[in-house]
């Protein structure tokens, strides 16, 4: 089945966003509040999960809608390991699922598929999924849809580190080249532009091991909405706080 993901009229464009020069090119989502969602309706905190998905459809259509380079989504954190074996398994079997549905819809709509994070150490049925999507929209030059899929940021960098420290040992790396531009070809974004919004869902205030390297000068945007609770007006909302502050990067 197709999906089309409809553009905005220039007139819901207008009102709903201020500049339209100004839109984060970056914009990464903590997305938090999954479990509580169906908690606090008596629900098993698998049914958060699974509706949490249906957000991720409504947020990428609006990233695309809004211009929006690279969407980048906190999926599974390597801590995540650390819940009970039935909710991971859950949880890694839905990027399948979303991908599954809505894939078309992405293809139609120029959207590539990508993934930073230990790819290796999940299922191999996720593997497979996001192998096929990434395979399916390699030539699509719109929104990435970028992944992180079993990531943790202290992990990216004790990796990045092992990786110079053997490109040294084998002379394939000076140390005097390195400086934060060469570093960064080491970690998992490389090739992608720093985040210039990260957007945190379910009240907390915390990174929690996300792109601790990448994040340094990054606009944070937190809502106390849980994830299945964040709508395409909370996500212009965010974009249009964002296009009020004045990001200086250390000067006046």
């Amino acid at each position: 089945m197709s999906i089309k993901i409809p553009f905005l009229s220039k007139q819901v464009k207008e009102t709903e966003l201020e500049d339209w020069d100004n839109i984060p090119s970056h914009v990464a989502i903590i997305m938090d509040g999954n479990g509580r969602w169906a908690q606090r309706r008596g629900l098993p905190r698998i049914a958060g999960h699974r509706e949490g998905v249906s957000t991720v459809n409504r947020i990428v259509k609006t990233a695309v809608n809004a211009n929006v380079k690279v969407l980048t989504l906190y999926t599974f954190s390597t801590e995540n390991w650390k819940r009970p074996k039935s909710e991971v398994d859950f949880i890694l079997k839905l990027p399948k699922e979303f991908l599954h549905v809505y894939l078309p819809g992405l293809v139609e709509n120029n959207v590539r598929v990508q993934t930073i994070g230990d790819f290796n150490a999940v299922p191999k049925h996720t593997q497979d999924a996001i192998e096929y999507a990434m395979e399916k929209t390699k030539d699509n030059d719109g929104l990435v849809l970028n992944f992180a899929l079993n990531y943790g940021s202290r992990y990216e960098i004790i990796h990045a580190v092992k990786q110079i420290v053997q490109d040294t040992k084998a002379s394939e790396l000076d140390l005097e080249q390195l400086d934060e531009s060469y570093f960064e070809k080491y970690l998992f974004t490389n090739g992608l532009s720093d985040p210039d919004l990260l957007i945190r869902t379910g009240g907390e205030y915390r990174l929690s091991n996300f792109m601790l390297w990448q994040l340094a000068y990054t606009e944070f945007w937190f809502t106390e909405k849980l994830w299945p609770e964040f709508d395409e007006d909370t996500f212009l909302q965010a974009l249009m706080e964002y296009q009020q502050r004045k990001r200086r990067y250390g000067g006046i």
